[in-house]
């Protein structure tokens, strides 16, 4: 079993955390020291151990993850030198392989996304490119997706990002039921019952497209078309298609930005 070190404890690789140890990983985890509060937290609840300096996490662990801000990895490369053939898994959005070859140069490179859900173990958790060691490490976090090619990659984090988004669509479909008079427990739950009906239907029913799933649904003369109606004229699809192409966008242009 690998050593796990974790260069930037953060929100997200807080998460990873729980899910490897609920998940049953009984491996060393090494945090870097700079988030203090979180990574005591983690220590003193996940067995984790709280080491002095990042060179330190590099020097005791087999396998990185790097956890820091895109705007903050060169910085932290500048920091320590990996070994030789040492994996270094990483969550920073939009910095390339190539790019993390250059900063971390003889650390075999391997790119990562994953979400929240990470800690329950229901994430996607996509890896580019294929690698069988870091895909045994962190496929128990969720629904495993290799990628050979970066550019796919790179949409699977604009995927990501829908994650995140789908949040205030889900809010405002709870706040128009609250402004109606229902009870907010009430107006989430049925939100969110109705979301999962779609997902287990959609999960239940490969063979069908999601439009078609919808069609069958919103038939001529029921209220649910009634609604489609007023939605399909209405520019959300495009405003939707738009923030995907900004996201796109900003990690092709990260990727390309000349090393500091």
């Amino acid at each position: 079993m690998h050593s796990l070190g974790i260069l930037g404890v953060g929100e997200l690789t807080e998460k990873v955390v729980y899910g490897l140890r609920r998940t049953g990983y009984a491996g060393a985890i090494l945090l870097s020291p700079r988030n203090a509060a979180r990574a005591e937290a983690l220590a003193r609840d996940f067995d984790c151990r709280v080491l002095a300096d990042n060179q330190a996490v590099v020097d005791g662990a087999e396998l990185l993850l790097l956890g820091v801000r895109p705007a903050d990895v060169a910085q932290l490369a500048g920091e320590v030198r990996v070994h030789a053939g040492q994996r270094l898994v990483s969550l920073a959005a939009g910095i390339g392989l190539e790019q993390l070859a250059t900063l971390f140069p003889g650390a075999q490179c391997v790119r990562l996304m994953l979400s929240y859900a990470a800690q329950f173990s229901q994430s996607t958790v996509v890896v580019c490119p294929a690698d069988p060691v870091s895909q045994a490490a962190f496929a128990p976090l969720g629904t495993l997706v290799a990628l050979e090619d970066e550019a796919a990659f790179e949409l699977a984090t604009v995927a990501a990002c829908m994650n995140g988004w789908f949040y205030f669509l889900l809010d405002d479909l709870q706040q128009w039921l609250f402004d109606k008079g229902m009870a907010e427990a009430d107006a989430r739950a049925l939100v969110l019952g109705n979301l999962q009906d779609c997902l287990l239907s959609a999960r239940t029913r490969p063979e069908q497209s999601l439009k078609a799933l919808g069609e069958a649904i919103a038939t001529p003369g029921t209220f649910t078309a009634d609604g489609l109606k007023v939605l399909m004229h209405q520019p959300v699809g495009a405003t939707w298609g738009a923030a995907c192409e900004v996201v796109l966008d900003g990690l092709l242009t990260r990727s390309r930005l000349p090393l500091p």
